[in-house]
């Protein structure tokens, strides 16, 4: 369980959510666990197997606080609030928002940023790790030029064409961020629908679960998963989702692919070619993935912003708490997750 940003994220499975008195009681197995006044919450959200009493849900509608129910990977299933008040008023800011070439600008160039941002940590931290790799560090140094041209962008296409760049610069450098079982990982390039060998595969699934957690979170907040900034509207994508999550491709995502890897926890046979040429992963590699994902959201980091730590499964949530506030007007601009 954890308090952030008036929210309560409720995420021990067999949880029990009640009301007493003007209080929200959490119990696990009977024990009492927690304890919040109604009026310090905003919202509740529950992973997985989270009950909530119907008394609890009543008091929490006629407070304004909306409950939010996930399943335990974070896919958004259902959320309870009481009369219509904020999210209409949110979503109508958000249209206006993505409407406004200025405004959408500010918040893709905030997210650009952030992600080669990241991409450089990733790199740096790579190098260290191998006592200095000069191609590496030649790669992280290479992006400090669209990381600095992302900073001047003034439009949409300016600040797309800077990611463009230093996605093209870092997964230029991908194949030697992989150390182990070179002969069946090689990454020579980015391949999608389908990916043609294992390492996109991998990072095609993954990239696929955390796109799923970020609509949970968006949904969440009252927000539209299908109205992005720098990922303009096209029937069936979650744009904003996509936006979110470009910050946090290093680090929830693609360091787990590397890692799975480099710890020879997945091998080869794992992945098979179909006849379309695309390669895709059995079920045991699957499951294996699956559990190294959730292992992965488990750990814990201090939030450059508002600085508590956080476990890396919330960070789609926070981040979409404070897109929410700035399209709110609370925050003069969208404070994007930075790496450290």
């Amino acid at each position: 369980m954890k308090k952030l940003l008036n929210t309560l994220y409720v995420t021990i499975q067999g949880a029990y959510l009640s009301k007493e008195g003007e209080t929200v009681l959490v119990r696990v197995e009977g024990e009492e666990r927690l304890r919040l006044p109604i009026h310090t919450l905003s919202g509740v959200v529950c992973f997985g197997q989270v009950g909530c009493s119907p008394h609890l849900l009543g008091f929490c509608a006629e407070r304004g606080v909306n409950v939010t129910f996930l399943s335990e990977h974070g896919r958004f299933w259902a959320r309870v609030q009481g009369p219509v008040a904020g999210n209409v008023l949110l979503r109508r800011a958000q249209y206006r928002a993505a409407d406004d070439a200025a405004g959408s600008a500010a918040v893709a160039r905030a997210a650009v940023q952030a992600k080669i941002s990241n991409c450089r940590v990733a790199l740096q931290r790579a190098a260290r790790e191998r006592g200095g790799n000069a191609a590496i560090e030649q790669a992280a140094v290479g992006l400090l030029r669209p990381l600095d041209a992302a900073s001047r962008a003034e439009g949409v296409d300016s600040v797309r064409g800077c990611e463009g760049e230093a996605a093209r610069i870092y997964f230029s450098i991908f194949d030697d961020l992989i150390t182990t079982s070179k002969d069946d990982f090689t990454f020579r390039g980015r391949s999608r629908r389908p990916p043609l060998d294992p390492v996109n595969a991998l990072l095609s699934f993954v990239y696929t679960l955390l796109v799923h957690d970020v609509v949970g979170a968006l949904e969440g907040v009252g927000l539209d998963p299908a109205v992005g900034f720098l990922h303009r509207d096209r029937p069936g994508r979650p744009g904003l989702a996509l936006d979110l999550m470009e910050e946090l491709r290093p680090v929830l995502a693609d360091r787990l692919v590397l890692t799975l890897i480099n710890r020879r926890q997945v091998e080869v046979k794992g992945f098979r070619v179909t006849e379309s040429g695309g390669v895709i992963m059995d079920d045991d590699t699957r499951k294996e993935v699956l559990v190294a994902w959730q292992k992965r959201k488990q750990q814990e980091i201090v939030h450059p912003f508002i600085n508590e730590r956080v476990p890396l499964g919330l960070l789609p949530h926070v981040q979409a708490l404070l897109l929410a506030r700035h399209l709110r007007g609370d925050l003069d601009g969208y404070p994007s997750f930075f790496w450290k």
